[in-house]
């Protein structure tokens, strides 16, 4: 996969910020913007995403079904001209998202006067960075890929979700079902597999925790024993102390709530030396061909990863064009969430859509994501509830043959009952 950098400079900034005037009233919906308005036609929509080697190709892949969709669209939504700046939030030296580089990119789309919406992040961890700074200046942001309950709804931090929207009003949402249907997939996933006895393992990160911890919960209300449940040390030179205390523990299966960045192949190496017969659980965070690519032979068979992205052949007949018009653009088969990018892109511009002569106004423009109600696309219909969170909630069993993810089947996940 090819590095895409998109330059978003003085020049891009000074080319496309035009002044804000007020239209709407602050008072029914929509972030702290004070139902601002773009004066003018061109609206500036931002994506930022990790492009560090370990996240480039899954990057690269969401950056590009975003672009078709908007090319498809002509680049514009009724008689708004859309532009659209991509921006890395990773650095070299923290080899993958960065919580000053979030920040920075959040500010920069913040202080655009143009910007209507704003794709991103794809961590978890980051959204939390950059919602805030969004928030305050009432931009849409959709994520084509967090799945942390947390951002939208109750969890077991009892500050979440409301410490994200420091307005009090919400202007963020996803196009990707969230955790507590990923763990109950995964919790179906391993019983399906005859697991007995699991160890978690998160990355300590605000995806990773997150998933894990509602794993752990899932699974003891399911009646597997958890034998273990800790954070890792993302930066350790190796796991192997770990890997024995999981022999010890009698563990049958472990899972690691985390991503790709933080040492995951490192880990898989290390637990499966100590424990061949073991069975190794990852969520959509290590699903990328980093992860699945060089992860050792040994364990392939063995290891079981859940992601949202399902087959060509299980969703309407528009994503077959989509899957085929990608890789004749492109000349690689997408990466799993170059989908949910297209998607997130075409959520955006029926957002503006929806919004009719509005469609330049901030607070007007998150009403209209709201209100999207049984949209038909790529993914299937779904609709956006109050919370932001779509209402599909498929998601799919994969195993790992030849370095490559494999569908295995559909998981129809239902969340347990507390």
């Amino acid at each position: 996969m090819k590095v895409r950098r998109f330059a978003a400079g003085a020049s891009l900034l000074g080319a496309t910020a035009v002044l804000i005037s007020a239209c709407g009233s602050s008072d029914n919906g929509g972030g702290g913007g004070g139902g601002s308005c773009v004066s003018g036609n061109t609206l500036t929509i931002y994506s930022s995403l990790p492009f560090d080697p370990t996240d480039r190709q899954q990057s690269t892949d969401v950056v590009n079904g975003e672009k078709m969709a908007l090319q498809k669209a002509g680049n514009k939504v009724g008689k708004y001209t859309i532009k659209y700046v991509s921006l890395d939030d990773s650095t070299p030296s923290a080899g993958k998202w960065e919580a000053g580089k979030v920040s920075s990119n959040a500010r920069e789309a913040a202080q655009n006067k143009a910007t209507i919406v704003y794709l991103g992040e794809f961590n978890s961890g980051a959204t939390a960075v950059s919602l805030p700074i969004l928030n305050r200046s009432g931009i849409l942001q959709i994520s084509p890929s967090n799945t942390a309950v947390g951002l939208t709804k109750k969890s077991a931090d009892p500050a979440e979700p409301d410490k994200y929207y420091p307005t009090g009003k919400r202007t963020y949402g996803r196009v990707v079902p969230a955790d507590n249907i990923q763990a109950a997939a995964q919790v179906t996933y391993m019983k399906d597999q005859g697991v007995k006895k699991v160890y978690v393992l998160d990355d300590k990160e605000v995806y990773g925790k997150g998933v894990a911890d509602a794993l752990a919960a899932d699974a003891k209300k399911a009646g597997l024993q958890v034998v273990g449940d800790e954070g890792i040390d993302p930066k350790a030179a190796n796991y192997r102390s770990l890997g024995a205390k999981m022999k010890s523990a009698g563990a049958d299966a472990f899972f690691f709530g985390g991503i790709t960045a933080n040492n995951a192949v490192q880990l898989w190496g290390d637990v499966f030396a100590a424990n061949p017969g073991i069975k190794g659980f990852g969520p959509d965070g290590v699903a990328e061909a980093s992860f699945t690519g060089k992860i050792p032979e040994s364990s392939q068979p063995n290891t079981f990863i859940t992601n949202p992205t399902l087959p060509e052949q299980l969703y309407p007949p528009a994503a077959k064009t989509f899957f085929g018009d990608f890789k004749a653009k492109y000349g690689n088969d997408p990466e799993p969430y170059a989908i949910y990018g297209y998607e997130a892109m075409n959520a955006a511009l029926e957002a503006i859509k929806n919004a009719g002569d509005k469609g330049n106004c901030r607070e007007d423009v998150i009403k209209g994501f709201y209100n999207i109600k049984n949209r038909t696309s790529v993914l299937g219909t779904y609709s956006i509830d109050a919370d932001g969170d779509t209402t599909i909630t498929d998601y799919g069993g994969n195993t790992i043959k030849s370095g490559k993810l494999v569908f295995d089947r559909v998981i129809k996940a239902q969340t347990p009952s507390s």
